[in-house]
């Protein structure tokens, strides 16, 4: 009874690891929010070397961590800085390691088009007072161009609406510079492709006319065309320039800096070039069915790849918490030498208190080396009697040996005698004492020593410490009563 009393309660609370319960968190994360836009501020921003941008976004309230991978950075139609309220969508996931949970963002859009009209009509005022929009500035468009500069996307609709609009008009040779439309970096492309065709060497075909387009969008996909380095490029281009961004609804500023605006990518080529009504029907039914039929096949196609990638495992999941894991490793190793330099630092701050004094060293080895010296000298006297100890008891086979050892015996008294008298040694036997003070330095008067001063006497057997009395006449001293035995240690003066 009273074992049963006393074990734990069983509880019928299920029990996980933490890898486990973190990955059970990440599915239940990337399946309940797979597709989500979050409107925030952009803090924290930080651009790695390894191209991925890390990020957060705020609201009076909140704050979410979000990624951009380095495959994503370059379709953004914006380029994220710290202060910008932004639309991000993307997919909520999880990084194990930290328990934390962030937005993955693959597309970034401005939060409102408050601020990018305040942003556009700034800058329209700017160029209007430079006078870019002035109708005397506008170049005439040819009638007939022999050669017609396209700068848009190789890719879109637009350059095939332009081709198909000139050859059903009236064909002419089109040049395409091809250029991103939307995105990062679109603007300078776009500026850079308007200015090279200004400069193109004489040997290739010189463009009579120029057409700038592209398809409708959204004001974040046209802002491209809202930027001050694509109109000043447009402004000091010498061929006339035919601007045709966007649908007829769509405006944007390099309708004022261009030449002539068209409504329309179509509408633009046929401001370049006559009409040819004749040739039209033919080729724009062979370019409908041609365009249906691409559509359709790419649209089972897109069907069957969306069908096979729901079977497939969750792959740039995984390669991006890798990566994730591999930036913060090489910001954590950043930091260790300086943290083990730290650790190193304090052990040596800890030791440095329990290490003796160099003095105290010194006299530890003056005094060890005092009685050695003494230890030596003694063994030398007992080696030098049993020596001549044992040459008594040798037999005395001749007279010439007794010579030789009387002589031997009477060179080596003197040289013991030498070295006695050369050691200090000698001098302590006979009482005397060799007086130093407390750090080793030698007293050689008696001013010397003040009253008080530690002093070390070296006598013949070892050292002992005493304290000096100061008197001027040892006549005059009044004599002392018997005090007490102390212990160990007397008066030197």
């Amino acid at each position: 009874m009273d074992s049963d009393a006393e074990a734990p309660p069983r509880s019928n609370t299920p029990e996980f690891s933490v890898s486990e319960i973190s990955t059970a968190i990440k599915r239940t994360l990337e399946g309940e929010f797979a597709r989500i836009r979050i409107r925030g501020e952009i803090t924290e921003l930080k651009a790695y070397p390894s191209g991925h941008i890390y990020l957060a976004l705020k609201d009076e309230g909140a704050k979410i961590r979000g990624i951009i991978w380095r495959y994503a950075v370059p379709r953004l139609s914006l380029k994220p800085e710290n202060g910008v309220e932004v639309v991000a969508t993307g997919k909520v996931s999880s990084y194990g390691e930290r328990s934390d949970y962030q937005l993955i963002i693959d597309r970034l859009e401005y939060a409102g088009e408050g601020a990018l009209l305040a942003r556009i009509d700034a800058l329209r005022k700017k160029l209007a007072a430079e006078g870019l929009f002035d109708e005397g500035r506008k170049k005439e468009i040819p009638t007939l161009p022999q050669v017609i500069g396209v700068v848009t996307s190789e890719k879109g609709a637009v350059i095939q609406d332009i081709r198909t609009t000139v050859a059903r008009r009236f064909p002419r040779q089109i040049l395409l510079w091809p250029v991103p439309v939307q995105g990062q970096g679109a603007a300078e492309q776009i500026a850079a492709a308007i200015e090279g065709f200004s400069r193109l060497p004489a040997h290739l075909p010189q463009p009579d006319v120029l057409i700038v387009a592209r398809g409708g969008g959204s004001l974040e996909d046209l802002m491209a065309f809202n930027d001050e380095a694509v109109l000043r490029a447009v402004d000091a281009c010498p061929i006339p320039l035919i601007s045709a961004v966007g649908h007829e609804t769509d405006t944007t500023l390099i309708d004022f800096v261009s030449d002539r605006r068209a409504p329309t990518p179509t509408a633009a080529a046929e401001l370049a070039v006559p009409s040819r009504a004749e040739m039209m029907a033919a080729l724009a039914q062979t370019a409908a069915r041609l365009l249906q039929s691409g559509q359709v096949a790419t649209d089972r196609a897109r069907l069957r790849l969306s069908r096979i990638e729901a079977r497939m495992p969750d792959l740039p999941g995984l390669v991006g918490a890798a990566r994730q894991r591999l930036d913060d490793r090489g910001e954590r190793l950043s930091l260790a030498p300086r943290a083990y330099l730290s650790a190193k630092r304090r052990q040596l701050d800890a030791l440095a208190p329990r290490l003796l004094h160099p003095r105290e060293t010194l006299a530890a080895h003056r005094h060890a080396l005092g009685l050695a010296e003494a230890h030596s000298r003694a063994a030398l006297r007992r080696l030098l009697d049993r020596r001549q100890n044992a040459l008594h008891r040798l037999p005395d086979p001749t007279a010439r040996i007794d010579s030789r050892l009387r002589e031997a015996k009477l060179r080596l008294a003197g040289l013991s005698a030498r070295l006695d008298g050369a050691s200090y040694q000698g001098v302590l036997a006979r009482g005397f004492a060799l007086v130093r003070h407390e750090d080793g330095r030698p007293v050689t008067t008696a001013a010397a020593i003040a009253e008080g001063d530690r002093l070390q006497l070296t006598l013949q057997d070892g050292n002992r410490m005493v304290t000096a009395d100061t008197f001027s006449d040892p006549a005059a001293r009044k004599p002392r009563r018997p005090a007490a035995k102390k212990a160990a240690q007397g008066s030197l003066l």
